[in-house]
């Protein structure tokens, strides 16, 4: 069978609609209904369009189109650590968002540098993003106020913005936290401990809050030693562990402020002869197989109300800046119901 040629158009080799139009005989309106997906076109009239597509290899041109309503197609994404596995599904979920919505993303990592978010959301806007969602690394965001106003849609997520106002999505680390902690001390616990992210972090902030309200719902003083914020390397957490474990009235029981916590937590317990309890904050992989009872947030859910948010934004919805506040969900494994050496 002889290959069928396609014609040249004044875009040189690519086919344009009007090669498309005069190819299936019909009206380059027809064909832009076609390839646009709207209504007012006849079965047997979208077919002859699409054999046409297919013969010619018609490719609609999407960066022409959106510069038309002065938009790029693309958005970004300012994630703290790419190496974190809580980002993962996160970032899939707004990427997928986009995708529905005909956008490209482009993402990054702030590597929980302030300075380095500025610098990356920043270089976002001067490509000419259409949206930006951020997690933030620092507290104060007065700098995208110019970009804001120029019409980047902004929404912040897992984190709130600072000094200014803005759309956010959240998880719910206040009672999240104080859930797990109710949890521990359900199962007969009375001294326990709290190792998490630096205290500037919002997110090790609210956790705290909600550590400090359960021991308090119970009527249960929280000893100085018993709380540790700091960086989550393991050498860091570690020694607040064993810090906490050791001494004449060691903890029963930790409560991990993240996944990097709870994952040097298992490390350390599991060379104890003493059961400890122990609950985490965050999901973490394998944590089914290995018994660790946690708060789960849905990073999928945090990433998807946040993407649909900022398309909402970008399609015109005038609406007053929001808190949007997941729930998070304690999930029993086994850690969490230990109880107290001799209990």
């Amino acid at each position: 069978m002889a290959d069928i040629a396609r014609p040249e158009s004044r875009y040189g080799n690519r086919p344009t609609m009007k090669d498309v139009a005069a190819r299936a005989g019909v009206g380059l309106k027809t064909v832009s209904r076609v390839v646009n997906g709207e209504p007012g076109v006849t079965p047997d009239t979208e077919h002859r369009v699409r054999e046409a597509i297919e013969a010619l290899g018609f490719r609609r041109n999407d960066s022409a189109r959106v510069l038309r309503k002065g938009r790029t197609a693309t958005v970004g994404l300012v994630l703290e650590d790419l190496a974190d596995p809580f980002y993962g599904p996160l970032s899939r979920a707004v990427e997928e968002v986009a995708r529905a919505h005909g956008a490209l993303l482009v993402n990054g990592s702030s590597a929980e540098d302030p300075e380095r978010e500025q610098e990356l959301a920043l270089a976002l806007c001067a490509r000419r993003v259409d949206g930006l969602i951020v997690i933030p690394a620092g507290g104060d965001h007065r700098y995208l106020e110019p970009e804001i106003r120029a019409g980047v849609a902004t929404v912040f997520v897992d984190r709130p913005a600072g000094g200014i106002d803005a759309d956010v999505v959240l998880s719910d680390n206040f009672g999240g936290a104080r859930a797990g902690v109710a949890h521990l001390v359900a199962h007969g616990h009375r001294r326990i401990g709290f190792i998490a992210d630096r205290p500037g972090i919002h997110t090790a902030k609210e956790r705290l809050r909600g550590y400090r309200a359960a021991m308090e719902d119970a009527g249960l003083d929280v000893a100085d030693a018993w709380v540790s914020l700091g960086p989550t390397d393991p050498e860091r957490v570690a020694e607040a562990a064993g810090a906490m474990l050791s001494g004449p009235e060691p903890v029963t029981a930790l409560f991990a402020g993240n996944n990097r916590v709870t994952v040097t937590a298992v490390r350390v317990l599991a060379g104890r002869e003493r059961p400890v309890a122990l609950v985490g904050f965050d999901d973490i992989e394998l944590a089914d197989l290995l018994g660790v009872t946690v708060i789960a947030q849905d990073a999928a859910a945090l990433g998807r109300t946040a993407a649909e948010r900022l398309f909402r934004r970008l399609e015109g919805a005038d609406e007053a800046p929001a808190t949007v506040v997941l729930d998070t969900r304690l999930i029993a494994r086994g850690s969490g119901e230990v109880p107290p050496a001799g209990g």
